[in-house]
């Protein structure tokens, strides 16, 4: 504080000096003081009215959804220049999720559609960030950001990952920079790992499970390395999964264990010159393990009794002469299990037998390979398999692990009689997310299914027979989002049901798979095109020459058929479910699939792989009569050549056909 001391009298020429002095002092510190606040003024001036200007543009651009959940306020966040607001338009596309999800990607966020106004121009690049949540996390899978494109091409984008909270919202968000617009979604998938091979020779252990490793010898590709890079994927097998299966199949008994499936992407014009090692685990019989822990504590107890009794030396050699033999046993029963590689190529999976395979230690297996497949697997077995069943098996156990078992549940809340919520739920968890519904309000059961079996993007739809009719008609299924569909009820006739309290109706549920969905969804997009030949070309199979070959297949006949035309086992149920008891109907519904299936390409002999399948199904006279059949005109030339002529020629066609 400035003060001056004034005194009695008149002022003395050093008080006035004092005084001066100090009023010098003061007025340089309020002149200091001041030109600090003033620039801190304007810089915090400036500053608010950025952050003014920023939020109020971040404002804009937040996606508000039509038709947004309550658990979920905010659909995506949008990071772009100034003025995007005003031509950017984002809403939500839960419709296409279907479409969204191939292989065993799974859905853990809501579909995205965000595009511009027509005629806009988009300065690029933007950033894009999705909520997501993941039900399920592992070392095999890793969250990706899918985009669709409008010309249908999906593209992956690895995002920055957000735990916290973003722009006010708690969460997970996956960020992303992107220079194109359409369908967003963020999917979990597996892991990948890329790896180039020097000509030194590479020894690689995958980060997603260190068991798994991949050992290149010096000079097994003779091209530079860096122009073809390798993919690998690793896919577990679950031990209750391959349970479900071996419940399904008696053939399957002697299955012990199966090692994950491991997904090989080499280069197709790079094929291998030197031998291939590759470890994985895959565990032994659970139970001998068990057996044999027992037993050694078995023998070691009475060895550490021998030792207090100190029995005579005859003793001792029998007790040594016992413990040889149970150590013989034990490996005798190793010894008796077998260890067998499988590999898919061009998606179709065989046995290979010329592998052999090292047991090693913990577990692991290790075989040698001299080409190149896209998927290998290994199965312990206690007795050998006909080498069909082992094809059937590989492909039942990569089709379950994309498969879920799931129980459809009707509830209702009492203050909503005429809302009925249905829920796809997994059986695993059933009971807790019942207790969930009803701690929701809905305490009201009227009805649960049996477990059924869904895939990632399989669709259920619901139709209503009798008095009552709903708004609701499809519901899709993903493993880790919220299942749920709130359906409205009303009646189709209010007189109806005259002598019941309740209108009475049936809700029957149709399961659409996710190829069936993506087969409609292109076939509506493509125009109609007239065709200019003939509705049969010469190679096609007709409805007519299927229904006779039909009729002349046996009980016993048309399962080996079956297993020769490689058809899925969903395909069969589906088979079973629509022809019934009918065997000839069954067989022309296989037929029929199987007809389906084929490329549909002008000049591919369709009838001579049937003809090839026939025969090597232990009906070489049906594949004869077929080719005669199809062959139409040159019936009769056919009929004049010699005998032996004859047969070769038809051998000549199902060879051409098999290749």
């Amino acid at each position: 504080m400035w003060e001056i001391k004034l005194s009695a009298g008149t002022p003395s020429h050093e008080d006035l000096c004092s005084a001066l002095k100090e009023m010098n002092a003061f007025t340089s510190d309020t002149l200091k003081l001041s030109l600090l606040i003033i620039p801190l003024y304007i810089t915090f001036r400036m500053l608010s009215y950025i952050l003014y200007i920023y939020f109020k543009l971040m404002s804009r651009l937040i996606g508000e959804l039509e038709g947004s959940q309550s658990h979920i306020p905010d659909a995506c966040f949008i990071r772009a220049s100034a003025g995007v607001a005003e031509v950017l338009r984002c809403e939500a596309a839960d419709t296409f999720s279907c479409l969204m999800v191939t292989g065993s990607e799974e859905l853990v966020s809501r579909v995205i559609r965000v595009r511009v106004q027509d005629g806009a121009n988009l300065p690029f690049p933007v950033t894009v960030a999705v909520p997501f949540w993941a039900r399920y996390r592992s070392s095999y899978r890793d969250v990706a950001v899918k985009v669709v494109d409008g010309e249908r091409r999906a593209s992956y984008i690895t995002p920055v990952t957000t735990e916290g909270t973003y722009e006010g919202q708690r969460g997970s968000l996956a960020e992303v920079r992107v220079y194109s617009l359409g369908l967003f979604a963020v999917v979990s998938c597996l892991k990948r790992e890329t790896y180039t091979v020097p000509r030194r020779g590479l020894s690689l252990k995958l980060p997603m499970d260190h068991r798994v490793s991949l050992s290149y010898l010096p000079g097994s590709f003779a091209a530079p390395v860096m122009l073809f890079p390798h993919l690998v994927q690793i896919q577990p097998v679950d031990a209750i999964l391959l349970v479900a299966v071996k419940s399904r199949n008696d053939a399957y008994r002697s299955v012990v264990s199966t090692s994950p499936l491991l997904y090989l992407t080499h280069p197709t014009s790079q094929p291998l010159r030197r031998p291939l090692s590759v470890t994985l685990p895959c565990p032994p019989n659970p139970e001998k393990k068990r057996g044999a822990r027992g037993q050694g504590e078995e023998t070691q107890h009475h060895h550490m009794c021998s030792f207090s009794a100190v029995p005579p030396r005859d003793q001792l050699v029998s007790h040594r002469v016992r413990f040889s033999g149970a150590s013989l046993k034990s490996s005798k029963e190793t010894s008796s299990e077998t260890l067998i590689v499988l590999g898919s190529k061009d998606k179709q999976w065989s046995l290979l037998e010329k592998v052999a395979i090292r047991n090693q230690q913990n577990g692991l297996v290790s075989f040698e390979l001299m080409e190149n497949f896209d998927k290998l697997l290994v199965v312990r077995l206690l007795s050998t398999l006909q080498s069909c069943h082992f094809t059937s098996l590989a492909e039942e156990l990569e089709e379950s692990v994309c498969c879920h078992a799931v129980t459809i549940l009707l509830q209702r809340r009492q203050d909503e009689p005429h809302t009925v919520l249905v829920a796809l739920l997994p059986s695993r968890d059933l009971s807790w997310e019942r207790n969930k519904l009803r701690a929701q309000g809905y305490s009201s059961l009227l009805e649960t299914s049996s477990e059924i079996s869904m895939c990632e993007g399989d669709q259920l739809l619901l139709r209503f027979s009798g008095n009552i009719t709903s708004t609701g008609s499809q519901i899709t299924f993903h493993a880790q989002r919220k299942n749920h569909l709130l359906v409205h009820l009303t009646e189709v006739d209010p007189f109806g049901n005259y002598s019941s309290p309740h209108y009475k109706g049936t809700v029957m549920f149709y399961k659409v798979t996710r190829g069936q969905l993506e087969c409609n969804f292109q076939v509506s997009s493509l125009p109609y095109l007239h065709p200019s030949s003939s509705a049969h070309p010469p190679d096609s199979l007709s409805d007519s020459l299927l229904l006779w070959l039909s009729g002349e297949l046996s009980e016993e006949e048309i399962p080996l058929l079956v297993l020769s035309l490689h058809l899925r086992r969903s395909a069969i149920q589906l088979v079973k479910l629509r022809a019934g008891d009918d065997l000839s109907a069954q067989a022309f519904h296989v037929l029929a699939m199987w007809r389906r299936g084929l490329p549909a390409a002008p000049h591919q002999p369709k009838a001579s792989q049937l003809a090839h399948c026939l025969a090597k199904s232990g009906r070489p006279d049906l594949a004869r009569e077929l080719l005669l059949r199809q062959a139409g005109a040159g019936l009769t030339k056919i009929r004049k050549l010699k005998k032996k002529e004859s047969q070769f020629l038809l051998m000549l066609l199902m060879n051409t056909g098999a290749s």
